[in-house]
């Protein structure tokens, strides 16, 4: 996204990608950077250089001769370097969309995204198979105005290529002060259709949790955007809202949704199960942890499905693995993103960090979605010309505008509840 991701700890945890082919100078500061690591870190991590001596003589002499000889002393600027060589790092362990190289610009990003609030365009990137993918916009946000949605490839940002740049030098370019402009190339994958959008730079408040009674149906529309502080406060006070109303299904929409705070993800799946497990966390050494459901749950019993689509991530990967593992309603939609890992925040000295997987999250019957993504139980694809429809767009709809607004896998969901559709 155009802010750093958050802890999956305590926040939103997209990251960079593959492995990509880096500049020399660049592989071998990462590996002066790695060697000063280990040695600062030998005494609290209990890892031995020893083994990896050799490599990194090899890498400290290379070092040694680009700094003697490279003729472009111009290029030898040590901050990109540093933060390019860092950043190698982190892609090179394939965690793609998760573990990732923070700035300290993006670090004070994160802080404010946290916060509830943050200056950009709304939109959740990846670099993924070496492309900066839009995971997901953030609802009512200028990125979703604009018209960008999940999947969408970012070609160029101001005209300028950001082939093979990494994902922190897309976020800062796409980044910028309220009420100015940034334009984006923007590839569909599905059609082949390539775009231009302006899209003007905001301040923006998440609202993550929303919901309207469908028209024609005593069904409710409860979408949750992000996983955020103050989430499961809001879902409560929205399932309260719909029991008052004796609504007789909900639809659980998880779509776009690229998770947050772990928490958070936890409470609110809570809140449509008996008991069980919500998820499982296995650490490096192999060991897994179940994570139960909290008690108290507002609606366990009452029939629901739940959306999904390739931007549901992270934490809303728990929530719907949890839904399908409990049989508490089927997943419609497409295959979900595959972020599965939780991050720990390494601050460096600089202001800025590393953010690095150091549990998997698995289903609670022990599945992992780890980028693979969780697949739904009724594949439904939305219409490349469709958006998803939102609650605040349904307030004074009518059921035939419902049946006309060319979502799929919503007016899906309103079948399968009504008994019209194989679950």
């Amino acid at each position: 996204m155009e802010i750093p991701p958050k802890l999956e700890t305590n926040g939103l945890a997209p990251g960079c990608g593959p492995t990509r082919r880096l500049p020399g100078a660049i592989l071998l500061v990462f590996g002066v950077f790695l060697g000063l690591w280990i040695g600062l870190n030998l005494g609290r991590t209990g890892f031995s250089p020893l083994g990896s001596s050799p490599n990194y003589r090899l890498i400290s002499q290379a070092w040694n001769r680009i700094q003697g000889y490279y003729v472009d002393r111009a290029a030898l600027k040590a901050s990109s370097i540093t933060y390019g060589a860092i950043d190698g790092m982190m892609n090179a362990l394939g965690d793609t969309g998760h573990s990732t190289f923070l700035s300290p610009e993006m670090v004070k990003g994160l802080a404010q995204s946290e916060r509830g609030r943050y200056k950009g365009i709304g939109v959740e990137i990846e670099m993924k198979g070496g492309q900066v993918v839009v995971v997901a916009p953030i609802d009512d946000s200028p990125a979703q105005r604009a018209g960008l949605r999940s999947g969408d490839i970012i070609l160029k940002v101001d005209g300028q290529s950001i082939t093979d740049l990494p994902v922190n030098q897309v976020i800062a370019r796409i980044t910028g002060l309220p009420g100015t402009s940034v334009t984006l190339t923007i590839l569909d994958p599905k059609t082949g259709h390539m775009r231009e959008i302006a899209v003007e730079r905001a301040s923006i408040q998440l609202h993550t949790v929303t919901w309207r009674k469908l028209p024609g149906v005593s069904v409710a529309h409860l979408r949750l955007s992000a996983f955020e502080e103050g989430t499961s406060d809001e879902l409560s006070k929205s399932l309260a809202e719909i029991q008052k109303d004796h609504l007789s299904g909900i639809i659980l929409d998880l779509r776009s949704n690229p998770g947050g705070i772990l928490e958070q993800a936890v409470t609110a799946a809570s809140q449509f199960l008996a008991g069980g497990k919500v998820l499982e966390i296995k650490d490096a050494g192999g060991h897994v942890v179940p994570v139960p459901a909290e008690p108290g749950g507002l609606a366990t019993n009452i029939p629901m499905v739940v959306l999904i689509n390739g931007g549901t991530a992270s934490g809303a990967e728990i929530v719907a693995g949890a839904m399908r593992d409990d049989k508490r309603g089927p997943l419609i939609g497409e295959t979900t993103f595959g972020t599965g890992t939780v991050l720990q925040e390494f601050p460096l000295y600089d202001g800025s960090a590393l953010l690095l997987a150091v549990q998997e999250w698995l289903t609670p019957d022990g599945e992992s979605f780890w980028h693979k993504g969780i697949a739904p139980t009724i594949k439904v694809s939305l219409p490349p010309d469709k958006h998803i429809l939102l609650p605040a767009a349904e307030e004074g709809m009518t059921a035939e505008q419902l049946n006309s607004s060319g979502d799929t896998q919503l007016l899906r969901g309103v079948a399968a509840l009504s008994g019209d559709s194989p679950h």
